[in-house]
């Protein structure tokens, strides 16, 4: 039952199976998440979530690759949620009871996904030197936080 679980985590309901891109779908899937949060709840809520799903993600992502020889598989993508959450920290307080920026949402997943691919700085040393569950989820961490930091820019240029 605890490795059923882990697998649903991991693979964030299943979008982790997609044959094309999962990392790209697990990211998509996160949009309505995070719009919702920051609707809601602003930056408090975007980041109680992201480090609930980073505590989530370590123990799940662990539990896969305990017993494997890739300690990153493609399927875990709850990475990228919390990644793509991440991303969208610095701007929350500007989507709070706000859909009027909804093109922050498009702007954020395009920078977070591209540097998560690229691997820039911290990014790659998380995921070249972090061969475990934790350096699974903080490469896409250090991502989210480098896409927020320009996401953040790119709004206050846009104002």
């Amino acid at each position: 039952m605890k490795n059923k679980i882990a697998y649903i985590l991991a693979t964030y309901l299943g979008l982790g199976y997609s044959p094309k891109a999962p990392g790209t779908a697990g990211s998509l899937g996160t949009i309505p998440l995070a719009a919702l949060l920051a609707y809601f709840f602003g930056t408090e809520g975007i980041l109680a979530a992201a480090i609930v799903v980073f505590f989530i993600g370590v123990w799940a992502t662990n539990e896969i690759i305990k017993n494997q020889e890739n300690k990153d598989p493609s399927i875990v993508v709850i990475d990228e949620v919390a990644g793509q959450l991440l991303t969208f920290t610095f701007v929350a307080s500007s989507l709070v009871h706000n859909f009027d920026k909804w093109y922050l949402y498009l702007i954020g997943f395009g920078l977070f996904r591209l540097f998560d691919i690229v691997k820039l700085g911290p990014v790659k040393w998380a995921d070249t030197k972090l061969k475990n569950a934790w350096g699974v989820m903080l490469d896409d961490v250090f991502a989210g936080i480098i896409a927020s930091i320009f996401l953040l820019l790119i709004n206050i240029y846009m104002q």
